[in-house]
């Protein structure tokens, strides 16, 4: 039940024999990288007078929404405050409001242009917790389909987008404005 883990000073890993465990580098490789960039993309975004070139698919009073720029599926949006801060318990009651309303609203949108079998919906706060910008805290929200981490993803370390970000960026700003 001991897994060499391939480090040069040596370790083992407690695996559980009844689980299979599929190991993702690139994801680490990404945010492990992500302090390193100076500012917040979040507060920067929004400064923008180019939605399209920033990929904000909505504007709203205390939030706004965005399109992910490393997607785990098509569609799969962020919903921001325009307020910079670190934990869910410190955003105001109007912009937590806006902020579920706005996730209902996407996914509302997620279902009419992408047909997916589930929607994910969620925050990582913190770093520990797989926040790849954890000083700004953010909804996602996307589309899932049964069995979409296939091959490809899992083995071959590269996601498989059937669109770019911009014909998703023009169909989510077409939707929403319905």
């Amino acid at each position: 039940m001991f897994q060499w883990c391939g480090s040069r000073t040596g370790c083992y890993l407690l695996t559980c024999p009844v689980m299979d465990y599929l190991w993702t580098p690139w994801r680490y490789a990404y945010v492990s990288t992500t302090e390193k960039a100076a500012g917040c993309i979040f507060c920067d975004a929004p400064k923008e007078n180019d939605d399209a070139k920033v990929h904000i698919v909505h504007r709203g009073q205390h939030c706004f929404v965005i399109l992910n720029a490393f997607p785990y599926t098509p569609g799969h949006v962020m919903v921001v405050p325009y307020e910079h801060l670190d934990e869910l318990q410190k955003l105001p009651g109007e912009a937590a409001n806006e902020m579920m309303a706005l996730s209902q609203r996407m996914e509302t949108v997620l279902r009419e242009l992408y047909h997916p079998d589930g929607i994910n919906l969620g925050m990582n706060i913190g770093k520990a917790a797989g926040a790849g910008i954890a000083g700004h805290i953010h909804m996602h929200v996307l589309p899932r389909w049964v069995a979409d981490a296939n091959f490809v993803s899992v083995v071959g370390e590269t996601r498989v987008l059937p669109e770019t970000l911009e014909v998703t960026w023009e169909r989510m700003r077409q939707a929403i404005a319905k």
